[in-house]
């Protein structure tokens, strides 16, 4: 069984800035608080803080200059190319994809994806999830759920690699029409059995992209969450599909 774990303390600070950064709070060139403004705004010890910014300063959100401080670059590059996994997950063909069908089943509905899904906790829902590699190493997990009704009548329970895409298939037998999706990115701890897919070390991070797959209505059809190695490679993005 797969459990959900917090991610630690400073990884939901490093969220907590990143979100100020997206917001306009800290404008690019400018200044962040000190260590020490940090360490009394947020009741945190200075290592927590110290690795928060760290973790910032590697993914491109901020810069230190000698002598000045630790200025605000700005939206990284990467992440842009980070927003449009969902749009890939979603136009996903898993039959010439890069990767292989690692479970097909239905499980508990993790907390983070339930209240998407509107569905109560502990709800069985249909998972699909498929490892991208390349060079034979993983570099992409891309679980995606569905409510059980949902999939009557459909061959998303069957254990092999759908021809087309997930959206595809479901707007063809169940005569859905997606609308919008939203992405939401953030980093976390992931679960042993994640990890394990992945080849991650015990406590290292992965960024996940949430892609939450709706119709006119808003009402979500499909729930992907996609798993990105963060030395491998919290913002919110919405866009309408053609």
């Amino acid at each position: 069984m797969a459990y959900e774990v917090a991610a630690p303390k400073y990884v939901r600070l490093a969220q907590t800035l990143q979100g100020r950064i997206e917001d306009g709070t800290y404008p690019p060139g400018t200044l962040v608080p000190s260590e020490n403004q940090l360490v009394q705004a947020f009741g945190m010890s200075r290592p927590t803080v110290v690795r928060a910014l760290d973790l910032l300063k590697r993914d491109g959100w901020l810069e230190s200059r000698q002598g000045y401080g630790t200025i605000v670059r700005g939206r990284p590059e990467v992440v842009e190319q980070k927003d449009q996994r969902g749009r890939e997950a979603l136009e996903r063909d898993e039959s010439v994809s890069p990767g292989r069908l690692v479970q097909v089943d239905q499980v508990p509905v993790p907390p983070r994806v339930a209240s998407f899904l509107g569905v109560p906790k502990r709800t069985e829902v249909l998972v699909r999830r498929l490892l991208i590699e390349e060079d034979g190493e993983p570099v992409e997990l891309a679980s995606s759920y569905f409510p059980v009704g949902m999939t009557d009548g459909t061959d998303l329970a069957e254990a092999t690699p759908l021809r087309g895409s997930l959206r595809e298939h479901l707007e063809s037998r169940k005569k859905l029409r997606f609308d919008h999706v939203t992405e939401r990115v953030s980093a976390r701890l992931p679960s042993a059995e994640e990890a394990d897919l992945l080849a991650l070390s015990t406590g290292e991070p992965v960024l996940s992209v949430l892609v939450v797959a709706c119709d006119v209505s808003g009402q979500a059809l499909q729930v992907t969450d996609v798993l990105l190695p963060a030395d491998r490679q919290e913002l919110e993005d919405t866009y309408r599909l053609g």
